[in-house]
């Protein structure tokens, strides 16, 4: 039986989320709706408490589908532990009834703020699905 493959429908919107929150602090997050303004831009602010990334829709998801890998590549996070991350790899199940998602990086620590070129791919195993390039400063 053949799987039904997941495809982007319609345009991919990217930028920057929209938030009324001023006045970030280290390790604060501030729970928004999926439907929450962009501002459609690649140029990203390097502060605290900006959210950035791409919100699609996908056809021809069901609940055992191969999951979504998120790949965010990055300009040189040093973590918490003094490691450097030029990569984050999230994976994500399929589900089906969201009318839309979403793939963004939020700014809540200090040290997640680098300044430089991040990169977000989305594929489904092998196959990308979508990209986007991001200028931080």
């Amino acid at each position: 039986m053949v799987q039904a493959e997941v495809r982007v429908q319609g345009p991919v919107e990217y930028g920057v989320f929209i938030s009324q929150h001023k006045n970030f602090q280290p390790g604060e997050r501030v729970l928004t709706q999926a439907s929450q303004q962009m501002e459609r831009t690649t140029v990203v602010p390097a502060k605290l408490g900006t959210k950035f990334g791409m919100r699609y829709t996908l056809t021809g998801k069901t609940v055992d589908g191969e999951p979504l890998t998120l790949l965010y590549l990055t300009p040189g996070v040093i973590g918490a532990d003094g490691q450097r991350h030029d990569k984050f790899v999230v994976t994500q199940k399929l589900v089906p009834d969201a009318p839309q998602d979403v793939m963004a990086f939020e700014f809540s620590e200090n040290h997640e703020v680098v300044p430089g070129e991040w990169h977000f791919l989305l594929f489904q195993g092998d196959r990308k699905l979508a990209e986007q390039r991001f200028d931080v400063r």
